[in-house]
């Protein structure tokens, strides 16, 4: 039966269970393994007691735990510093977030998230769905921002306090109604969200305010109505700082989700799987619990063996930093010299100033040559926290002197026959070539994790530490401080220093020693050793190089953009027929559905119209405004993200921007780029690929860019063995207009624009397990005829039908997918049930055509240095399929036909494509140009 009159929904704010029981118990570790459970622990037990609380005649007849998924939200790209505040999550918890998911759907409840929002904007948008079809609605959570949606049908409980708070409640709290909340958040703003609000005024004073003037839109229009000139002049002052609070404070009542709400009905937990679960935690006591509640048999608990390899950890000493040495002067640095040279081996980590590799200073090095044994060796430190004083005379004593311990250090750390070990050694190793030292060769600890487990965990050290030798390293944030009070790291005094770094050395060591001989058992040692291992110095390289910006370009496009929004918004206002803030979600709704009249208009709870994208483009085909500003929003994002942001990221040194890439972030291989993120810049619209016009080429250069064409279809062909499209590779023909011939039965030579584009879609969304919705929208076209080309396509193609079938059931058999590399690509959700089973599958399925065509072109890089040594030539960037190079102007040519010789055999000899990879070439003074 649909969801309706009569049913009771009860969303769980997760988050807020997960808090609980951290703060509410001491810390709990499995036995087996050392993995931190606590949190776990408890979040089990308020289910269980949740479940057992909520029978009888007022007991939901649906139900969901709802969480937050990532810390970046649609609410950080309208405020970049909306939550900026918030204290990192404790390194002990967060290992325990993804287990809280498998409790979740463990106790057979449903369990939902969705990434760039947060956990209220979802149980916002069900809250009102189910309001609105006639339900009622409890919102087990105390988190005051929930409590603008109370009222009609909806409330919230307080499990801490066993309190329900109604509209007089939050009436009670805030001093208004719950329609009014968000205005008196505006107001007040929020500390703890770092939402500013409106400097000076806090909740009473906002709830008389909006008391007074009704609502906050009021408010700001007669501010000079207000008798207390401070309290005035705050609220002219800040009005756009206001709407901004408004806005980040609102909660998303109109979210697309990919779930209803029948979705969501209860279920009773079946005791096998939940038994099975408690056990692999090592619960005990809620196991015999539950099994006593179910009639189930007790079941025994396996301690599964410490994921500790066989190497020297299965018998390393317990930590203890009070052995950790400093070392001060050269004979103590002669001396772990030479154990270096005794083990073979040494783990390295430097202290530096910054995470900024090109800005960062050397403050000190530390090494580990066996467990337990390690030393910090400072070589910068201040002499006291506020001396800025770089000269001899302003650093602490006890130090060796920075070029002396490079002299002596160098050679060891350049020695083909030490191994260096680091976490994320690619760091380390542009702080040392910085400074002019070549350390190889190395092993990288986050990237034999990142081989052996890729998408069932984090690669960081202090997760990896907690996980795999049971030790929760020592934190940096007592060290540095936070806010305003912050230090760089040479302000920390060397004592407190000393333990710090040489404990990251020496658990480094005991990782190394766990987890490397995991590399044959996972049968992933060629990949360590051909796709992850030496590509770190390569990126390195590459992030050391930069890329060119011309900041005047920057700055020209900036205005240029602020030029054309202005005679946007007037052009608007005029569409209009009054001004308004066209930034104003709230003022812009009421201009196009009250006084326009436009069809679709659809009101949230804080009863105001939804205009987003998918809104604005459906009406779009009715009128002009809605278009415009679409054209709006656009350069107001392209500017305020790249052309004014970029400049900021302009190295002061080297005049260029130097992106960082990260080896380990995606399951699937592919790279990442941050600080700044260099592969997002837009590329589908004129003024977004504009953009690139400022990436330029140095004098007396070009830059050359060599791009796969279609990589990820010619793999889906090959893999999928679907000979029509393998020859059609082969021929060069025109892969899209083919696709449509199959489909549509039409000639080559009848196609239409029209045609070909819908195949392309298709082409495309199928790698990504489009649904005939996504496809219905992509095209503008009704989803049951979507679903009829998706339906043909699959006929015209069976062998993709059969290869994504063939892929689940190897990921439901054995937990992971791999790529022609060998690659494994975890899938811990494939056997996850409702709509979360839908991702995993779709997941599992593109994994292994995308994660082998970042295969590809890792291999390319890699062999890329070998390839162009002696040409003018250097590797910049790599965006997506595409390789960036800066060359000579007169060696452009036969740099291409060296890079395209590369690229195009890449996959060879390890895998022989049938079908062959094609390479598109461009050159010019600029990124747009090139490519």
């Amino acid at each position: 039966m649909a969801f309706g009159k009569g049913h009771h929904l009860h969303l769980i704010d997760g988050s807020a269970f997960i808090f609980r029981a951290y703060h509410a118990l001491p810390p709990l570790t499995r036995k087996s393994d050392g993995l931190p459970v606590g949190a776990v622990s408890g979040f089990c037990n308020m289910l269980f007691r949740y479940i057992e609380d909520n029978h009888g005649p007022d007991a939901p007849t649906h139900a969901a735990v709802i969480f937050d998924k990532g810390s970046h939200t649609f609410r950080n790209d309208m405020y970049d510093q909306y939550k900026a505040n918030r204290e990192a999550m404790p390194e002990d918890l967060r290992p325990q977030i993804p287990l809280t998911r498998e409790a979740t759907i463990a106790f057979n409840i449903a369990c939902k998230e969705l990434e760039g929002f947060e956990a209220d904007d979802i149980i916002a948008t069900l809250a009102c769905q189910a309001r609105d079809a006639g339900g009622r609605v409890t919102i087990i959570s105390s988190d005051k921002d929930l409590m603008q949606l109370v009222g009609g049908g909806v409330e919230m409980l307080d499990a801490m306090k066993n309190a329900r708070i109604d509209t007089a409640g939050v009436e009670a709290k805030f001093g208004v109604k719950p329609d009014r909340v968000v205005d008196v958040q505006a107001l007040a703003g929020d500390a703890v969200d770092n939402v500013p609000g409106a400097p000076g005024i806090g909740i009473k004073t906002a709830a008389l305010l909006i008391n007074e003037f009704g609502d906050l839109e009021t408010l700001l229009e007669r501010a000079g109505e207000i008798k207390q000139p401070k309290r005035r002049q705050t609220l002219i002052d800040h009005a756009d700082q206001i709407r901004l609070s408004k806005r980040l404070v609102q909660l998303d009542c109109d979210m697309e989700l990919d779930f209803g709400l029948d979705d969501l009905e209860v279920r009773d937990p079946e005791a096998e799987a939940l038994l099975t679960f408690l056990s692999a935690m090592e619960f005990r006591t809620i196991a015999k619990r539950v099994a006593d509640r179910f009639g189930a048999p007790v079941p025994h608990v396996v301690e599964t063996p410490a994921i500790t390899g066989a190497g020297p950890a299965a018998e390393a000493p317990p930590f203890d930093v009070s052995k950790y040495q400093t070392v001060g002067d050269a004979d103590a640095l002669q001396g772990w010299i030479d154990q270096i040279y005794e083990r073979g081996w040494v783990a390295v980590d430097t202290e530096t100033t910054s995470l900024n590799e090109m800005r960062a200073e050397l403050v000190g090095i530390s090494l580990a040559v066996e467990a337990g044994t390690a030393c910090y060796i400072p070589l910068t430190h201040k002499a006291s926290a506020t001396d800025d004083l770089f000269g001899a005379e302003g650093l602490a004593e006890g130090q060796m002197p920075l070029e002396l311990a490079l002299e002596m250090l160098t050679p060891m750390l350049e020695d083909p026959s030490i191994l260096k070990i680091g976490q994320n050694m690619k760091y380390d190793a542009k702080i040392f070539a910085n400074l002019g030292i070549t350390v190889a060769p190395i092993d990288d600890t986050m990237l034999l994790s990142y081989a052996q487990h890729a998408g069932l965990h984090g690669h960081g050290m202090d997760l990896l530490s907690e996980r795999y030798l049971g030790h929760v390293p020592i934190p940096i944030k007592p060290l540095l401080g936070s806010g305003k009070s912050a230090v760089t790291f040479d302000r920390v005094p060397i004592d407190k220093a000393t333990p710090y770094a040489a404990e990251d050395a020496d658990v480094t060591l005991r990782l190394w020693h766990a987890l490397k001989p995991g590399l044959h058992k996972a049968q992933v040692t060629t990949v360590y050793e051909t796709l992850e291992r030496p590509l770190v110095p390569v990126l390195a390289a590459m992030e050391r190089s930069g890329i060119k910006v011309d900041r005047n370009t920057l700055s020209r496009m900036s205005s240029v953009f602020a030029q054309k929004m202005a005679a946007l918004e007037a052009e608007i206002h005029d569409l209009a027929g009054e001004k308004f803030n066209v930034g104003s979600p709230k003022q812009l709704g009421e201009i196009l559905f009250d006084k326009m009249g436009l069809d679709g208009g659809k009101k949230g709870k804080t009863g105001a119209y939804a205009t987003g994208a998918d809104v604005l483009e459906d009406l779009a085909t009715e009128h002009e405004l809605p278009g415009r500003v679409l054209d709006w929003r656009q350069l107001s994002k392209l500017k305020s993200t790249y052309t004014d942001a970029l400049q900021e990221h302009i190295n002061p040194d080297t005049g260029r921007v130097h992106t960082s890439y990260s080896i380990a972030g995606a399951s699937t291989g592919r790279l990442a780029s941050t600080d700044p993120n260099l592969q997002n810049i837009p590329v589908r619209s004129d003024e977004g690929r504009r953009i690139r016009e400022a990436f330029v080429a140095d004098t007396g250069k070009v830059l050359v860019s060599l791009d796969y064409s279609q990589i990820e279809l010619r793999i889906l062909a090959h893999v999928a063995q679907i000979d029509s499209l393998k020859q059609a590779f082969k021929d060069g023909q025109d892969i899209h207009a083919l696709t449509a011939s199959e489909m549509f039965n039409v000639p080559l030579d009848e196609m239409t624009p029209q045609i070909r584009r819908q195949a392309k879609a298709i082409n495309f969304g199928v790698i990504y397990g489009i649904s005939g919705f996504g496809l219905a929208r992509n095209l503008r076209i009704p989803r049951a005829e979507a679903q009829g080309f998706i339906d043909r396509y699959f006929e015209r193609f069976p062998g993709i039908r059969a290869y994504m079938d063939e892929t689940t059931a190897f990921a439901k058999e054995h937990g992971f997918v791999q790529t022609l590399f060998g690659r494994k690509i975890h899938t811990p959700e494939i056997s996850a049930k409702g709509p979360r089973a839908g991702f995993a599958k779709r997941a599992a399925i593109n994994a292994p055509i995308q994660g082998t065509a970042a295969d590809v072109i890792r291999r390319a890089m890699i062999r890329m240095p070998d390839a162009i040594k002696g040409l003018p030539a250097t590797m910049l960037l790599q965006v997506h399929d595409e390789l960036l190079f800066e060359v000579a102007k007169d060696a452009v040519e036969d740099t291409i036909a060296v890079v395209r010789e590369v690229m195009e055999n890449a996959s060879m000899p390890a895998v022989q494509l049938s079908v062959p990879l094609t390479v598109e070439a461009g050159q010019g003074a600029n990124w747009a140009e090139a490519h």
